[in-house]
């Protein structure tokens, strides 16, 4: 079983080597594991970074795509690589790659086509009281166009079946998060979610960094 976890960048210099760091090199159940990172566009030394610490495959835009075109992407170049399993990471390091193990554990025992990390948002001290609400009140819409019940909808931290990633599209420019979700729910794929544990904040959110 071939895992490849991808990492969509911009302008991660910085949080990029630490991300790499803090993910496994070996899961039971798994045969391979690589690392991919996109590079949207980064105007930095992103990409410096990624072949610094052995990174195994880099998609390099020359220009700013978006984060949801970046996901697009890499989902389509691993599915290309034979990735049996993917999974997706933010270049900030907020998500503790320790749980991968777990993120992708429903997958390896056939019991879920996708599996999203869920941060428990009550938790996370740096968000403030309106950012946990719209987190909630986001995924309780999500939830009712989808037919699902996942309480963090707009977490990255997720797991794609080979099955599962090849039917996923993404049309937004914005963000992959909920299109999939609401795509996969229409789809019937099997969806599971898992708490998962957060890293200190290194940056400010890109997408809602006022909140």
């Amino acid at each position: 079983v071939k895992l490849i976890i991808q990492i969509p960048c911009l302008n991660e210099e910085a949080t990029l080597p630490i991300t790499l760091k803090d993910l496994p090199e070996k899961i039971d159940g798994i045969d391979c594991i690589e690392t991919l990172v996109i590079d949207d566009g980064s105007t930095d030394k992103t990409v410096a970074a990624a072949q610094k610490h052995n990174v195994n495959h880099i998609l390099k835009f020359t220009n700013n795509k978006g984060l949801a075109k970046a996901f697009m992407y890499g989902m389509n170049h691993a599915l290309t690589l034979g990735a049996d399993i993917i999974v997706n990471t933010d270049a900030d390091n907020q998500y503790f790659g320790g749980d991968i193990a777990k993120l992708i554990q429903p997958i390896l025992d056939k019991r879920a086509d996708i599996v999203i990390g869920n941060r428990q948002v009550d938790t996370i001290r740096h968000f403030s009281p309106i950012k946990i609400f719209l987190q909630k009140f986001g995924s309780w819409i999500v939830g009712q166009l989808s037919g699902t019940t996942i309480p963090d909808a707009t977490s990255g931290f997720r797991a794609y079946s080979r099955e599962a990633a090849l039917q996923m599209n993404v049309v937004s420019d914005f963000t992959y998060t909920v299109e999939t979700i609401i795509s996969a729910g229409k789809k019937n794929l099997a969806i599971e979610h898992i708490p998962v544990r957060t890293n200190k904040k290194l940056r400010e959110s890109r997408l809602f960094p006022s909140i």
